[in-house]
């Protein structure tokens, strides 16, 4: 009897947990991910001319809170948010690198833009290094705004480079609605863009 008892007692655990595991509903994953965009880049008509200045794009480095592959928000001066269901769907160093060479490629005067690890067989004029300060979602007192800033630098290439300009890059505060981070997505990607636009527009004349 005592067997038989422990059997059945074992044969209702079994069957509980198989109701557990049948009732239980499939849950969806919540995660969604989003990339920055470089169609507006690409839609414009690249740059052809042989005489054109040859860039070099250095690795682009981020500040260390921006490493995450969640999407940030700013909520105060020293205060951010992680997004963990909102997020980046590359490394956003990688994200702004291949935006920047879109854009700076599209640009008057441009030849062509190698990205890092440069090829051994190119000639470069000018390399370009960027560290991007800002890219996220920022909470102010006037409503939700993305926020891009960024410094950059241009050096001659070749084996004495020499620094030809350094400047800040501060995107204007483009209204957010602060739950839309495909639309979020899309303001950073046109600030890049812009950053692209600033740096073509830095490079000193052809002679």
């Amino acid at each position: 009897m005592k067997t038989t008892a422990l059997s059945l007692l074992g044969f209702a655990v079994l069957g509980l947990l198989a109701a557990c595991n049948i009732g239980a509903p499939a849950q969806d994953d919540p995660t969604r991910y989003y990339l920055l965009s470089d169609t507006a880049a690409l839609s414009t008509t690249t740059s052809t001319s042989p005489t054109g200045a040859r860039i070099g794009l250095h690795a682009v480095v981020i500040e260390g809170y921006l490493k995450k592959r969640e999407m940030v928000v700013r909520t105060g001066d020293n205060e951010v948010d992680f997004k963990d269901y909102r997020r980046w769907a590359e490394p956003l160093e990688a994200a702004v690198s291949r935006v920047l060479r879109a854009s700076i490629v599209t640009a008057p005067g441009v030849a062509n833009v190698a990205s890092e690890p440069f090829p051994i067989d190119q000639d470069r004029d000018y390399d370009v290094a960027v560290e991007v300060r800002h890219c996220e979602g920022q909470v102010t007192p006037g409503g939700d705004t993305a926020s891009f800033a960024a410094t950059f630098e241009i050096w001659t290439a070749g084996n004495t480079p020499r620094l030809v300009a350094r400047k800040t890059f501060v995107a204007p505060a483009a209204a957010w609605d602060g739950s839309n981070y495909d639309r979020l997505a899309s303001l950073l990607s046109a600030d890049v863009s812009a950053l692209g636009q600033e740096i073509a527009a830095t490079l000193p004349p052809r002679g």
